[in-house]
């Protein structure tokens, strides 16, 4: 992507003596989730060096948050640690295949333990709220850009909420961000943004008409029924990211 690796630079620390432990904690856990996100949002190129200078200076911070921080990316195998340091992971067709096939997994489960158990009930208000929303992009479609995925993913996250398993939730939550730096390049063309939206409503539809079977069938299809046809995205994906890093 074109895109620069940093939106806008956080304030500086302040106010605060430098040896005083909550201060410390607050500077290492903004660090942490400032740089995450950059890393998760695909905002960050995977040739791009994450060196410490740079970063501490960008985050007005000292190099020692800093290199916590990319210890602590590096442990949830978000960044991986080369010869000169340390960049973001680019996760290759094996992880993806196994990846894509929990998010499936996870994606079904939210619809067939309804299924399985007539006292588990959809939440209608969340579904409601995602069915008026997709409606509104449906009416007015947006251009083509990777930061779809970060809309695709709240609904597919509200649907499974929906469902009232939490754990199940959290779990999808943590896979599609483990998976959105290559998903990202999958929102690329008007027709998939099109779709997509279609297929939102669509499953929303059937889940609050209780219709528990054809939604089913259709979240399969929407997330994936050929494993093949979701690894020819990812290796389209993985072609794209390198071109986009070959530009930088």
């Amino acid at each position: 992507m074109d895109t620069p690796m940093y939106t806008e630079a956080p304030p500086a620390d302040g106010g605060r003596p430098a040896g005083e432990p909550a201060a410390a904690t607050s500077r290492r856990d903004r660090v942490y989730a400032l740089l995450r996100e950059e890393v998760l949002s695909g905002r960050i190129a995977p040739r791009v060096r994450l060196g410490e200078v740079r970063l501490a200076e960008l985050f007005g911070v000292s190099r020692t948050p800093v290199r916590e921080a990319l210890a602590r990316l590096h442990s949830d195998g978000l960044v991986e640690r080369r010869e000169n340091g340390f960049y973001a992971t680019v996760p290759n067709l094996a992880e993806l295949r196994d990846l894509y096939e929990l998010r499936v997994t996870l994606e079904l489960r939210g619809i067939s333990r309804a299924m399985e158990d007539p006292s588990v009930r959809h939440d209608p208000g969340v579904l409601r709220a995602e069915l008026e929303r997709w409606e509104r992009l449906r009416d007015r479609v947006p251009e083509p850009d990777p930061s779809f995925v970060l809309l695709d993913e709240e609904f597919h996250a509200a649907v499974s909420r929906a469902s009232g398993n939490r754990a199940l939730t959290d779990s999808l939550v943590s896979v599609n961000q483990r998976i959105r730096r290559v998903r990202m390049y999958d929102f690329l063309t008007a027709d998939r943004i099109a779709s997509t939206v279609a297929e939102h409503i669509r499953i929303t539809e059937l889940l609050l008409a209780g219709e528990l079977d054809s939604a089913y069938r259709a979240m399969h299809e929407h997330v994936g029924a050929s494993m093949e046809v979701v690894l020819e995205r990812a290796r389209r994906a993985l072609t794209q990211m390198a071109l986009h890093s070959d530009a930088l």
